[in-house]
């Protein structure tokens, strides 16, 4: 960044000091590492040692200056004493309506970067933080704005330094920064986000440079992290299961054991039982052990001489002293693992395909995957081909036979094409048609809960789906550093598709028009039977409305693009809209009571009668004047009530529920 630029942003960020402290260590005083938890100036007054920003290290005596941002990990070694000064601040945007500082902000931020030099004038700046550490001290009002000046000149003073003695400064590495993070805090709980938050990146930023340097996810690299520490301790102690769970992140015992057999390809009992068979472990020294199953972990690094800094027992990795047994274990342990993990990917495949047919058992899907008589070639060869789907945001490569489909919306659709997804948003979860679908408790409690919107990343990248369905625009971009996404949206402004375009759109993404065809004529034809139950309740020439009441709230909705059952009302029915239900440019309309009866017609739907709210509208004078009330012609269904009904979604489980639901309230039962 040059120095226009890094004024210009001075000038019109806030800062806000977070600490100022002076700190007198006595020789030979050790200093544990610190990661910085914001921007902060080091003012070395006294002494010399080494300082490391990150993996960078820095020989530093009296009056160096030192900067680093926020999740720069700070380290300190020193013999002889060290006295210095360190200045904590945070600097944000001032306004969202300057654009260019927003953008300068994004693009190359200044308050991130590392540099160490030793400045031409240094009592200066002593001068000022000197001061700015005694008014600091004081807490008073008066004083802290004495503060905030004090900060800005040494600032002031620092960059006229800075930029007149031409000192480079050096981006922080977020992906070694990344990296350890992960490896100081595996054992916790540790989210996508909560990393970018400690590195002041975004989640997706920092996503897509882990990829490109570790050629794996964040996440994913956790796991493995957690699971080659788990394997380490299972070796060299008796600790229990639920024990090394605990002490590597896992909330419990049978966590650790998925999450090693996805990364091992075998459980950890069956590991330790098959290496206590070999004997092979018995005259390996604890250290070489620890270094042989580690030694993996550090085959994404790039700067393997300043891991070497990081880590005191790095002289083990990089020089590679591996004694005879030592390299006999890792081959013993490379056979072994490569053969469990092909056992268990073929395990893994049968449970898939049996976990398959009893849901298209369940639903009734008229094709799977791939036939039963395949060849594992055959099969193999299918599932690696791809196909081009076109959406609103573009065409879109997608594996011709996806096997882990991860999605925000549609569950019900894919489950009626047969297919399972391994992770959806909660709310899919709990929907009231699952209870008279069909489907077996052990399918859908073999689905991953997602979380809301957006789906959790940090989950959504762990399951490793080969293909992503979302519903909202905007978290359409996360979804695609994580793997081939597809943007179909349910809701189109404020319309949705009619349900039964939903369903075929669903099932182009998979190539199962015909699945989705078979079960459009069978639901059509029970449309139809349907149709002949209520013919005459509706005479010719009147009309028919829907509203939903909650919250002292009144919808209307329209006849096209609606929900809460008016698509079922509407469109399979057809029974005969208003002219204002017929007009509405979206899915429905938010009224007044006041203006209730100009959109009422002789026939009225209320969905949510008994929902809170609906009282004081369904007591009003002005409904009970309604003509539609007069008579009688009123129709009470369905409560969103706390998890909803099937009127809340629109899959083909639920248009069953929904039809019949209709006809039984219309005929009075």
């Amino acid at each position: 960044m040059n120095i226009n630029d890094h004024i210009l942003l001075w000038n019109h960020v806030f800062v806000r000091i977070i600490d100022v402290r002076h700190m007198v260590v006595a020789p030979g005083e050790e200093l544990q590492p610190y990661r910085l938890p914001s921007s902060a100036f080091l003012y070395v007054v006294r002494g010399e040692g080494d300082v490391y920003l990150d993996h960078s290290r820095h020989r530093v005596e009296r009056f160096h200056v030192l900067h680093g941002g926020k999740g720069t990990r700070l380290q300190i070694l020193q013999e002889s004493g060290l006295e210095y000064y360190l200045l904590l601040y945070r600097a944000t945007p001032g306004s969202v309506n300057l654009r260019e500082i927003v953008r300068l902000m994004e693009q190359d931020n200044p308050f991130l970067d590392q540099y160490a030099f030793v400045p031409h004038n240094p009592l200066t700046l002593y001068k000022k933080v000197e001061l700015l550490e005694r008014e600091w001290g004081h807490g008073s009002g008066l004083g802290k704005l004495h503060v905030r000046a004090l900060f800005y000149q040494f600032v002031y003073e620092l960059l006229s330094q800075l930029y007149s003695q031409n000192v480079h400064a050096q981006k922080p590495d977020l992906v070694m920064q990344a990296v350890d993070y992960i490896r100081e805090h595996y054992s916790s709980a540790v989210t996508l986000q909560q990393i970018s938050g400690e590195l002041d990146c975004s989640a997706g930023h920092l996503s897509r440079l882990f990829k490109n340097r570790m050629d794996t996810s964040p996440i994913h690299y956790l796991g493995q992290v957690r699971v080659e520490r788990a394997m380490e301790l299972l070796l060299q102690t008796d600790a229990t299961l639920q024990e090394i769970a605990e002490n590597v992140g896992y909330p419990d015992a049978h966590s650790l054991s998925r999450s090693f057999k996805k990364y091992k390809g075998l459980s950890p009992i069956r590991l330790k039982k098959e290496l206590h068979n070999r004997k092979i472990s018995q005259d390996m020294p604890f250290p070489m052990l620890k270094s042989a199953v580690q030694q993996s972990l550090l085959s994404g690094y790039s700067d393997i001489e300043n891991q070497f800094h990081y880590r005191p027992k790095g002289d083990l990795f990089m020089q590679g002293r591996f004694n005879l047994t030592a390299m006999t274990l890792v081959l013993c342990l490379s056979l072994l693992l490569t053969a469990c993990s092909g056992a268990a990917g073929t395990n893994a495949n049968t449970n898939a395909a049996g976990a398959g047919s009893a849901a298209n058992s369940a639903n009734a899907a008229a094709e799977t995957a791939a036939p039963a008589s395949a060849k594992p070639t055959e099969q193999a060869a299918a599932a690696q081909t791809t196909r081009t789907v076109t959406t609103l945001m573009g065409d879109v490569e997608v594996p011709a036979n996806p096997q882990r489909v991860a999605s925000d919306q549609y569950m019900g659709q894919l489950l009626k094409l047969g297919i399972i997804p391994v992770g959806v948003r909660s709310f899919m979860l709990n929907e009231s048609w699952i209870a008279d679908s069909g489907i077996s408790p052990d399918t859908i409690a073999g689905i991953e809960d997602l979380g809301g919107f957006p789906m959790n990343l940090e989950k959504l990248a762990y399951l490793e789906p080969d293909l992503i369905i979302g519903s909202i625009e905007k978290n359409i971009e996360d979804y695609k550093k994580i793997g081939a996404t597809v943007f179909l949206p349910y809701w189109e402004g404020e319309s949705t598709a009619g349900p039964l375009d939903k369903f075929r759109r669903i099932s182009e993404i998979f190539g199962k028009e015909e699945v989705a065809e078979a079960w459009i004529s069978e639901y059509e034809a029970k449309v139809t039977e349907a149709r002949k139950q209520i013919e005459g309740i509706v005479k010719e020439g009147e009309t028919v409305s829907s509203v939903q009441v909650a919250n002292n709230t009144l919808y209307v909705l329209a006849a096209s693009g609606g929900n809460y059952g008016s698509s079922t009302i509407y469109q399979m029915l057809k029974l005969p809209p208003t002219d204002k239900a017929l007009n509405m440019k979206e899915g429905f309309e938010n009224i007044s009571l006041e203006v209730l009866p100009e959109y009422i017609g002789d026939h009225v739907f209320v969905y949510g009668s008994g929902d809170e709210g609906a009282a004081e509208i369904l007591n009003s004078s002005i409904w009970k004047g309604l003509p539609a009330v007069k008579k009688g012609q009123v129709y009470l269904y369905g409560s969103f009530g706390s998890e909803g009904d099937e009127f809340v979604m629109e899959d083909p489980y639920s248009l069953e529920l929904q039809l019949d639901s209709i006809v039984k309230v219309m005929m009075g039962e």
